[in-house]
């Protein structure tokens, strides 16, 4: 057989923008639809309003370059940094401007309750629409009771103190129905039974968890054996709560995703379970890895599945070739890196006070580097800073360099995912407390 050669190198992000709009041209050209050029006439391409919802607040453009605030030397609590209104608080533009921008919308306060972290770099996001919280949180129960059997009775407050509802509406404001927020919030939900009753809190263990994660991951990607081991796969599907509420949650979603973004969201899925495993295999060794050893861990072990399928809840498609750019992927990541970490910040206490030796950032900082509690958490603070700071420039980058719809779209649902979580962790006063450092 003659030598193929060797693989072509991988397309740039140009390159890849200019294939997606040249297949979009095509189309359009042979439905004899006139397309401006997605990459000089970005027209806007606005989500189908939710009939309860508020109007969509003009659009916004996008920063070009890095987005910094210097938090004050010594902050005073509820100190809460302005900071620039960013990719997490203004919608991107589909469009040049032609006139100046309107003057900054006054930044939404912190609710009066929340837990404020001084020095923390965050952006206030609105009040998620309550017609929707309550309309998620009582249909996600009765999937949760009725469909998949997630939990007995006596974890019923645990459950309700999630406020998962509350979580997904302000993660994903721009669902245009409560059909595709329901999406990811049965995924939400099926990822933290996993947690909780493979790893950690409900009986979770390092032991064994190999095996009952790849069994459980089979849910979202399917076994294709003989006629005769099929059925028993098949069956075991719903032999324990995280099983089914896998399997359930992927039916739902694939339903709505495309076939590239399914396979997507396996692939991240796999990540996280990777990184369930290395903090397992930590665990029952009893080791503390150095810093840069569990940052590298927590890049896997991360809420990067959530971000990832943000198009899907919001009714349109990232193109796999635009999503899988590596510029586009260090957004991901640098994304799921600042939310995991604020994760660490919020549950700081609730894990010192369970059984067991819990690893956070806090902790393997104090450890490794010889530092106090206090300081070890608040170099964790600083650690997380840098990552939303490398976060909103990395995105501001990309959306200057590739303005195609879909990318400057995806970009700004990353952005409102990474202040919805940073909203829900912050008002969850039910799950989270904060240490006395202040």
């Amino acid at each position: 057989m003659p030598d193929p050669g060797l693989s072509p190198l991988q397309s740039s992000l140009p390159g890849a923008a200019a294939s997606f709009t040249a297949r979009v041209l095509a189309d359009a050209a042979a439905h004899g639809h006139a397309v401006p050029h997605l990459l000089t006439e970005t027209p806007a391409v606005p989500a189908a309003p939710h009939p309860e919802a508020p109007a969509a607040a003009p659009l916004a453009a996008p920063a070009v370059g890095p987005v910094a605030v210097a938090p004050p030397s010594l902050p005073e609590p509820g100190w809460v940094p302005r900071g620039p209104s960013g990719l997490g608080t203004a919608a991107l533009s589909l469009a040049p401007r032609a006139e100046p921008p309107a003057p900054p919308v006054a930044p939404v306060a912190a609710p009066a309750d929340a837990l404020i972290i001084p020095g923390l770099y965050w952006h206030p996001v609105p009040e998620p629409d309550p017609v929707r919280v309550e309309e998620v949180s009582l249909r996600i129960k009765n999937w949760a009771v009725d469909e998949v059997q997630l939990f007995p009775e006596d974890w019923e407050g645990q459950f309700d103190g999630f406020s998962v509802g509350r979580y997904m509406v302000a993660c994903h404001p721009d669902a245009p129905t409560v059909d595709h927020l329901m999406i990811a919030t049965r995924l939400m939900v099926a990822e933290n039974a996993v947690d909780d009753i493979y790893c950690e809190d409900h009986g979770g263990s390092p032991i064994g968890l190999g095996g009952r994660l790849l069994l459980a991951h089979t849910a979202l990607d399917p076994l294709y054996s003989t006629a005769e081991y099929q059925p028993q796969w098949a069956e075991s599907l719903h032999a324990d709560a995280p099983r089914r509420a896998y399997r359930s949650a992927m039916e739902y979603f694939a339903r709505q995703a495309t076939p590239s973004q399914a396979d997507r969201f396996r692939h991240d899925m796999a990540r996280l379970h990777l990184g369930y495993l290395a903090e397992g295999a930590w665990a029952e060794t009893d080791h503390t890895p150095e810093v840069w050893e569990y940052l590298v861990m927590r890049q896997f072990n991360n809420f990067r599945p959530c971000p990832t399928i943000t198009d899907t809840v919001g009714g349109y498609e990232l193109p796999a070739d635009l999503h899988a750019q590596p510029a586009m992927q260090r957004v991901l990541a640098l994304a799921g890196n600042a939310c995991t970490i604020v994760n660490d910040l919020y549950s700081y206490t609730k894990e010192l006070a369970s059984p067991g030796r819990h690893l956070n950032l806090p902790v393997v900082l104090s450890d490794r580097e010889n530092l106090s509690e206090k300081d070890g958490y608040l170099k964790a603070v600083e650690v997380h800073n840098d990552l939303m700071r490398d976060f909103e420039a990395a995105s501001a980058e990309l959306a200057a360099g590739c303005p195609v719809p879909s990318v400057l779209r995806f970009l700004k649902g990353v952005a409102v995912w990474v202040d919805g979580n940073h909203y829900w962790h912050q008002t969850n006063t039910y799950r989270y407390s904060l240490p006395d450092f202040w």
